[in-house]
């Protein structure tokens, strides 16, 4: 949220308080550490943005999207503003790829999790962790049309 316009019709605070209500709705979740509850934090914030961008009528209209910046988190690209739909729908397709990468670039991304946190909460190795982040980076720049990534 903090690469968003300062109008933005929802706020980080509003952000947290859906997903929260959503997670505590979940009462028969076994939380198994504090990087599961993360892992699944993460997956309902994309959706809370998700729907919060579908419901301004973004495909229907045109317009009324939700713009993030994808930053130093995923750094698909530093210059250009990605819309949110674009990248869940570039997530989906990532999902049938490659479904562990898809969840490294939500923990990275929505979570905002370390490589190390990241690499707990999948039960993999940082390195591992590293190389599908860079690969998921690539993978999403070029699903969304974006060219080359830069390296980092």
């Amino acid at each position: 949220m903090r690469g968003e316009r300062v109008h933005h019709t929802l706020q980080a605070s509003a952000l947290v308080n859906e997903a929260f209500v959503r997670l505590i709705d979940t009462r028969r979740v076994d939380w198994q550490n504090r990087c599961h509850f993360l892992a699944m934090a993460a997956r309902v914030m994309r959706r809370v943005l998700v729907d919060h961008a579908r419901a301004r009528g973004y495909r229907k209209r045109g317009g009324g999207a939700i713009r993030v910046t994808l930053t130093d988190s995923v750094d698909v690209s530093d210059e250009q503003p990605h819309d949110l739909l674009a990248l869940d729908d570039a997530l989906e397709a990532l999902t049938k790829f490659d479904e562990r990468k898809c969840r490294v670039v939500e923990l990275r991304f929505f979570a905002g999790l370390t490589v190390e946190e990241t690499a707990v909460a999948l039960g993999i190795s940082g390195d591992t962790v590293t190389r599908d982040w860079k690969l998921a980076r690539a993978w999403l720049q070029r699903e969304m049309g974006h060219g080359n990534p830069s390296e980092d």
